[in-house]
């Protein structure tokens, strides 16, 4: 079974939803990591799937609820080096997240707010400035097929988006409806205050859930020395150098579901933290979780960003949730769009 836009294709024996026929963007150039995402496939890690999705979930939002879209529409993450890309039909941009030099017909189009957009004009990304992951979504959404529920992107199980892969020059992608608004919200534009980005130093953590595994020098590493994020990194997680975290005896444990945020650490005593597209089960001992709350600012990072770690208790890591949803409730009172409470 096969989409009919630009060689969208779902996979074998896969149920897949009949995308909308309605040209969008054409890629001439693909940018060098660049997916369609949307807020992931939650419910079958008992079947190996990991959820995935956006790293940054509170910019696929933001950028969705600009344009009109509800907050999972499945729009583009765009990886340090973006992609060019050919408007073909009207419609309404937006993009947040990391600045790479987002511009449009080669003029400076400001993030976090709406653009309406031509048939001809050239999106492009001229040159990182900050951040790791820029999030571009179309009015209507890109309503590539859902695999199991969701239209994001699984490179590695070559599932959702565009055939499962990045995208790749020549690549069509629909959009879908555009909705009533739509030429009303050019302009529109988030308030300072909700524009996250960048890393916040130090990343907060829960400790555990084997964090007593570890000699009490590992902790003391963990919360006090910097580490920093290796090349060897993705969107299964973010691999650290930095001080060695000694097991008391061994790194191994019986395999157990891995939560999102989970800092494991292998027999190498190097940490890695387990991001979207991670295994879902895993062996390894896990010395703390990132908080929800933090885990957007931490997909933010790129190779070699430095980052440090301090503890909180569960109360703790509870309000912060509630701060980040009282945000996105915010951005759905300005845009005048649902929120998002899986967001």
């Amino acid at each position: 079974m096969s989409g009919s836009a630009g060689g969208v294709t779902s996979q074998p024996g896969m149920h897949v939803e009949k995308p909308a026929e309605r040209p969008g963007l054409e890629v001439l150039a693909p940018g060098l990591f660049t997916t369609v995402q949307d807020l992931g496939r939650p419910g079958y890690q008992q079947f190996g799937v990991p959820r995935g999705g956006a790293l940054d979930t509170y910019a696929l939002v933001a950028a969705n609820a600009l344009v009109g879209n509800p907050p999972g529409a499945a729009a583009l993450e765009v990886t340090l080096l973006g992609p060019v890309l050919t408007v073909l039909t009207d419609g309404l941009v937006a993009c947040t997240g990391a600045d790479l030099g987002f511009a449009i017909d080669g003029e400076p189009a400001p993030l976090w707010r709406a653009h309406r957009v031509r048939p001809g004009q050239v999106l492009r990304f001229t040159g990182r400035r900050g951040g790791a992951r820029a999030y571009l979504a179309v009015a209507g959404g890109i309503p590539v097929p859902a695999v199991m529920g969701s239209r994001a992107t699984d490179v590695r199980a070559r599932i959702g988006g565009v055939a499962g892969r990045p995208l790749t020059r020549g690549d069509q992608l629909p959009v879908g409806p555009l909705p009533p608004d739509w030429r009303e919200r050019d302009g529109l534009t988030l308030p300072a205050p909700l524009r996250r980005h960048g890393l916040p130093q130090p990343v907060r953590v829960v400790l555990g859930p084997q964090h007593d595994r570890f000699q009490p020098l590992a902790l003391e590493r963990l919360l006090g020395a910097p580490f920093q994020v290796s090349p060897q990194s993705d969107r299964m997680g973010y691999r650290l150098t930095g001080p060695r975290l000694p097991h008391k005896d061994g790194a191994d444990i019986v395999s157990e579901g891995n939560a999102p945020g989970s800092i494991q650490v292998p027999g190498s005593g190097q940490p890695i933290v387990l991001l979207a597209d991670r295994q879902t089960t895993g062996g390894y001992a896990k010395i703390a979780t990132v908080i929800s709350a933090d885990l957007d600012f931490l997909g933010q990072a790129v190779p070699g960003d430095r980052i440090t770690f301090r503890a909180v208790d569960v109360a703790t890591a509870h309000g912060l949730r509630r701060e980040r949803l009282d945000m996105l409730a915010a951005v759905a009172e300005v845009t005048g769009t649902a929120a998002s409470a899986g967001a």
